[in-house]
């Protein structure tokens, strides 16, 4: 007698897919749940191009102009494919980023750049 095991699977939310190079080309890392990765150049060698996928709306991506969540910040809410991350920050580069599966405000965007602290539950790369 065979018995069959039930599998559970559990996909986790958002999903970020790094590429080094732009056009989503080159080595590719998939990264899953909340987490913040401090500098982009230590990824694959540099990070040039992502995609951003949650199936939450209010999913938010925030690209960072300078490592450890400094600098200038931009935040994008929702799905995003971005072919190139090269001078997309007020003419800057993105240095590291946050992948978030909820609604990160601006005031807790503004603490983590002041704090370099990423909220429960996150991870850091």
């Amino acid at each position: 007698m065979v018995q069959s095991k039930n599998v559970i699977t559990q996909v986790v939310n958002p999903r970020l897919t790094v590429y080094s190079e732009e056009n989503f080309r080159g080595l590719r890392r998939i990264l899953r749940g909340n987490l913040g990765i401090r500098n982009l150049e230590n990824l694959l060698g540099g990070v040039d191009s992502l995609r951003f996928f949650s199936t939450n709306p209010n999913a938010t991506l925030v690209l960072f102009s300078r490592t450890r969540f400094r600098g200038e910040f931009r935040v994008i809410r929702g799905n995003r494919n971005i072919r190139d991350l090269d001078d997309l920050l007020a003419g800057r580069d993105v240095e590291s980023l946050i992948s978030s599966n909820q609604r990160l405000t601006f005031a807790q965007i503004r603490q983590i750049r002041r704090t370099g602290v990423l909220p429960r539950g996150y991870r850091t790369i």
